[in-house]
């Protein structure tokens, strides 16, 4: 298949472009390269520098087998700032990108939407009927493009799936996490494992859970890549798809801490802080329907696996 992956420099779009070529597929990596790294691009796929909400530029692309759409803004607290800035970039550009597929004839659309759409308020695990309720600009962002998505569907535009992440996490040799503005836990604290900044911060110790911290899903880069692979395939018996990706396993900040000072061998300071306003206790998938769906397997998403393959990938850096 010929598959374009927009956001082909960022984390998962690197990793998933990195399996099609591996399984023989033809990628056309599109990045505008504002928060992607060029270095994370395959080397094996054609680069187009450029926007997804260019659509002259989409439709000079050509046809495509395929679109995996991971381009976007990721940050839910600079959405709080910036709302305006998300919602030009997530909602309004993916619908200039899918115009300019729909006129070239693209028949199935992969969309790389959050559990950030179930907001604050869940019942875990989190299984795809729960009801949504983005407590964020950002979630936001991601369930207004994924109610266009179920129209187009419907009305037999193009097909797609929306994939909702938990915590993507992990990382490979060739694609490990780098991000210019840094938010997440595990990068964060394998930073101050490594003396590259004064301790790791935990945001709230007085949640209702076992230990008091913030209870997360993590989902090892490599498995995500390979749901992306099986949705597309899936859109060949199927005109719309609504999945999770997470490990459905929960670990609290204090277990993501400790599991990198195991991991590394090292000691840094930990510091204790106020909860963050929006943070929910515990977020944690339910993937029965894409394990089910897609014929789907983690195979990389244990926590020890996660944080030794982050740390290699760090140690590169």
């Amino acid at each position: 298949m010929r598959v374009l992956v927009t956001g082909a420099a960022g984390f998962i779009g690197s990793t998933t472009a990195e399996l099609l070529l591996a399984e023989g597929h033809e990628v056309t990596a599109l990045d505008n390269l504002v928060t992607g790294d060029r270095a994370n691009v395959p080397r094996d796929a054609e680069f187009v520098e450029g926007s997804v909400g260019d659509r002259a530029l989409i439709r000079a692309l050509g046809h495509f087998d395929a679109c995996i759409h991971f381009a976007g803004l990721i940050a839910p607290a600079d959405s709080m700032t910036h709302p305006e800035t998300f919602f030009t970039m997530n909602v309004a550009q993916t619908l200039e990108l899918l115009e300019g597929l729909i006129e070239n004839g693209v028949p199935r659309f992969v969309f790389s939407s959050s559990c950030a759409v179930y907001g604050d308020k869940v019942t875990i695990p989190i299984d795809e009927s729960h009801p949504t309720a983005p407590h964020s600009p950002y979630g936001e962002s991601k369930l207004l493009v994924e109610h266009g998505l179920k129209w187009l569907s419907e009305l037999g535009k193009i097909k797609t799936a929306s994939l909702r992440y938990f915590n993507a996490a992990g990382g490979t040799a060739l694609h490990p996490e780098r991000h210019r503005n840094e938010f997440h836990l595990i990068p964060l604290t394998l930073a101050a494992a490594a003396g590259d900044r004064d301790g790791i911060s935990i945001f709230g110790t007085d949640y209702d859970t076992p230990d008091g911290t913030c209870i997360r899903d993590y989902i090892h880069v490599s498995d995500l890549a390979a749901a992306h692979v099986l949705a597309v395939d899936a859109l060949a018996t199927h005109d719309q798809l609504t999945l999770n990706l997470g490990s459905g396993v929960g670990y609290s900040c204090r277990e993501i801490v400790d599991a990198v000072g195991r991991v590394t061998g090292r000691t840094f300071p930990i510091h204790e802080a106020p909860r963050r306003p929006g943070d929910p206790a515990a977020a944690v998938a339910s993937n029965a329907k894409a394990r089910t769906t897609l014929g789907w397997e983690l195979q990389h998403s244990d926590l020890d696996t996660i944080v030794a393959d982050a740390w290699s990938g760090y140690s590169q850096r």
